[in-house]
C-alpha cells in the first residue's frame, strides 16, 4: 500500500465520521489494533464507547482535516472538530452552543489495516464554551526588530 493510498484511506475514515458511520471506520481496523489516547492504551471496546458517546452528545459532529502527512507506514492528521452541544457531556446539560476542539491522529498501517492508533486531543476550546474552564485571554507576543 502506497503512502497516497494510506492517506486516501484515512480521508475515507474521516468521511465516515462525518456521516456518523462508525462501522465505516472500524472496518479499517486490524482485529488486534492498539489504541493510545494521550499515550494511555485504550481497548477497542472502550474506544468505540468513546466514539459513540461523542456522537450522542454532539450528533452533528463534523471533522475538518487541516493537514495530512504520510511517511513510510504512518499517516498523521491535524483535525478541527465542530458540533452542537445537544446532549449531556461531562455533566453539563445540553446548551445548544456551537463548540469546537482540535485533535491530532496518527495511524500505523500493516496490510491495508490500521494496527496502531494514537490521538492527542485539545478540548480546551470546548471546555471553555461549556463553562468547565475559564476563558484566558490570548497573550500577544512581542517581536523584536
Amino acid at each position: 500500500m502506497s503512502m497516497a493510498e494510506r492517506k486516501a484511506l484515512c480521508l475515507e475514515m474521516v468521511a465516515a465520521w462525518n456521516r456518523w458511520d462508525l462501522s465505516g471506520i472500524i472496518k479499517h481496523w486490524s482485529p488486534d489494533i492498539v489504541h493510545y489516547s494521550e499515550d494511555t492504551e485504550v481497548s477497542s471496546a472502550d474506544m468505540i464507547k468513546l466514539m459513540e458517546g461523542g456522537l450522542q452528545a454532539f450528533p452533528d459532529l463534523q471533522l475538518e482535516v487541516k493537514s495530512i502527512m504520510a511517511e513510510e507506514d504512518r499517516v498523521t492528521l491535524r483535525i478541527t472538530v465542530t458540533a452542537t452541544h445537544s446532549h449531556e457531556f461531562m455533566g453539563v446539560p445540553p446548551t445548544g452552543e456551537r463548540v469546537s476542539w482540535h485533535l491530532v491522529e496518527e495511524l500505523r498501517f500493516e496490510d491495508a489495516k490500521v494496527v496502531e492508533h494514537w490521538d492527542v486531543i485539545n478540548m480546551r476550546p470546548l471546555l471553555v464554551t461549556l463553562g468547565k474552564l475559564p476563558d484566558v485571554p490570548k497573550v500577544e507576543l512581542e517581536t523584536s526588530a
